[in-house]
Order: structure tokens, then sequence, then C-alpha cells
């Protein structure tokens, strides 16, 4: 049996939620003695990158007849690498939107089980368990599949990437698929890239500072403090709805879920829907002028006051620690 991980990359760069993700398979495979396979389609691999993350063999595919950014064609570069391994038990993507429709498609073809948003993974009696929460956090799962191939989506931080001391001596397997017609049914006629604040992406940023219905509209406070922090800017439902900020940065159930290692809520009440897509959070600090706001019950620090004069005073004061 054998492990496959997605390398997810940017145009031939490797994100930094697949190295977590190779992180994880590399420790998972020491403890259970099965082999790593990375699977990267497209552009030419960092191949060093992956051999310095420990695994066994870097699968390269190219998929021929359609655009290779599509999750179709990902999908068939990863289905042609497990038939060619023939024994993987466990396939790791991130949990990501590109992550968690590779894992839906996957399944759907092969059907395996699915486990997203999963925070660890354990291997008993030969079958995989994935723990991860539910319920806005307030509930602690385990999740195994029936099925002889387990897909997993590992949340974002879940993991603290970390390279080897000496690469691994890894394996170049060089594939040429041809698209299926899942793939083919989508051309790409053109691409925009879109204007970037130099911030991190929020649905991966390690600090995440979210401005609610307190911010009243002006979020030059709240990303102050995020540039400060090297941190993304996100956003509660109504900041969003009332156009105060795009719909991108919106947190929660029905927008982008997170896990950075530090939260800052900012004029944030805390309603569940919100809490949904934040409940992985490291180290959560809740600044609000209502005492009796929700966020406070799961807060790990809290601060009552008035958003006007806590934000500049936070930020002046990191500036001021930081020389």
């Amino acid at each position: 049996m054998s492990i496959a991980v997605l390398v997810d990359h940017a145009d031939g760069t490797v994100r930094r939620t697949a190295l977590e993700v190779l992180t994880l398979a590399r420790r998972l495979g020491a403890s259970t003695g099965l082999e790593v396979h990375a699977v990267w389609v497209g552009a030419d691999p960092q191949a060093e990158v992956v051999a310095a993350h420990g695994a066994g063999a870097l699968h390269h595919v190219r998929v021929e007849g359609a655009d290779e950014h599509l999750t179709a064609s990902v999908v068939d570069g990863l289905q042609t690498v497990l038939t060619a391994v023939g024994d993987v038990s466990l396939l790791l993507v991130a949990s990501t939107f590109e992550g968690r429709e590779v894992a839906a498609r996957l399944a759907v073809r092969t059907g395996a089980g699915v486990v997203t948003g999963a925070s660890g993974l354990e291997r008993a009696d030969g079958r995989w368990t994935a723990r991860k929460t539910v319920l806005a956090g307030t509930w602690d799962t385990a999740c195994t599949a029936a099925s002889t191939l387990t897909v997993v989506a590992v949340t974002p931080h879940a993991v603290q990437a970390a390279p080897l001391a000496v690469p691994a001596e890894t394996r170049l397997v060089e594939h040429v698929v041809q698209a299926s017609a899942a793939a083919r049914a989508v051309s790409v006629v053109s691409r925009e890239p879109r204007p970037t604040s130099g911030r991190p992406a929020l649905a991966e940023a390690e600090v995440v500072v979210v401005g609610g219905r307190g911010v009243e509209g002006d979020f030059t406070a709240v990303e102050e403090l995020a540039d400060v922090l090297g941190g993304a800017v996100g956003a509660t439902r109504v900041a969003t709805d009332e156009g105060w900020i795009g719909h991108e940065a919106q947190v929660g159930q029905t927008g982008v879920t997170i896990s950075p290692r530090l939260y800052v809520g900012a004029g944030v009440s805390g309603a569940v829907h919100h809490k949904g897509g934040m409940a992985a959070s490291g180290v959560v600090v809740a600044i609000n002028n209502d005492p009796d706001a929700p966020i406070f019950e799961f807060a790990d620090y809290g601060v009552v006051g008035d958003l006007g004069e806590v934000l500049p005073a936070l930020t002046a004061e990191l500036r001021a620690r930081r020389g």
C-alpha cells in the first residue's frame, strides 16, 4: 500500500499548502511504512522542493487535449497515477476550493470515500481515520471511509511545513495522458490577472484580521493592522452585503473557510454562520464594544472597547515593537 499527494502549484511554483500536505504524508509514511507518491500535473515540476519534503516518487503528468489548469485535467492526471501505482490507499489534497473540487470529482470517478477539512489522520486495522471539527467547531469527529481508497482534503495550517535536513532520493516518473471528455468540454479563452494587495491569500493566511458590522463601513484600521501582522483581511457577511468590502473577503459557512494561526475579529459579533468558517483558527482575539457579543464565548483573548481607539493603538504598538 502507498500514499499519494497532489502537489498544487501556480504555473510551476509550489503552493505552501502543498508543502504542508507533503509534510503530513511523509510523517504518515514514516509511521506506517508506506511509500509517498507526489503527483504534479502540468508545468515542469520543482523536483528539488518535492524531494526536500520526503516524497519517494514524483509523478509528472502532462494532459494532452485540454487546459491543464482545469480541475478535470488535474483529476485525469491523478487517476492516471493511481492506476499506474495500483496500491494507493490514501490520497491527500489541500482543503482549498480547488482541492475540494478535485477530491469530489475523483471520488465520483473511483468510488472513493472523501473527508474534507481534516486536521489529522491515523491508520489502524488497515483503514484511515481522519479527524475534523464540525457544527461550527463544537464537535470533534473521527471519519473512516469504507472504501479501499480514501481521499482526504487537509485544512491549511493543520500541519507546519517542514523540509528534511537531507532531501530524499526521489525518483521522477513521467506520464502523458489524453484528456477526458470532462476536461475537453471546457476551454479557457482568456486569462486576466486579478489585482493583488500584496497580502497572503485569505484561505491560506497564517494571520487573518476580520472586520464586522462594528467597523461601520471603514476597513482602513482593519487593513492597517493586517499589514503590520503580515496577514490577510477578511469580513463578515454583513460587511460584504453592505458593500464595504468585496464578497471574496467573506469568512463563514457561505464564504471562505479559514484556519489561521491567529484570528483577530474587529467588530465581529461571532454569529454561528461566521464561526463555522473560522472555527479551526488557532488563537482567537476579539475586539468589540459589546461585552455580551457571542464571540467572547470562544475567544482566547478579548478586548471590550471602541474599534476607533483600540485598533490604531494596537497597530501603533506593534509597529513600535518591530522597530
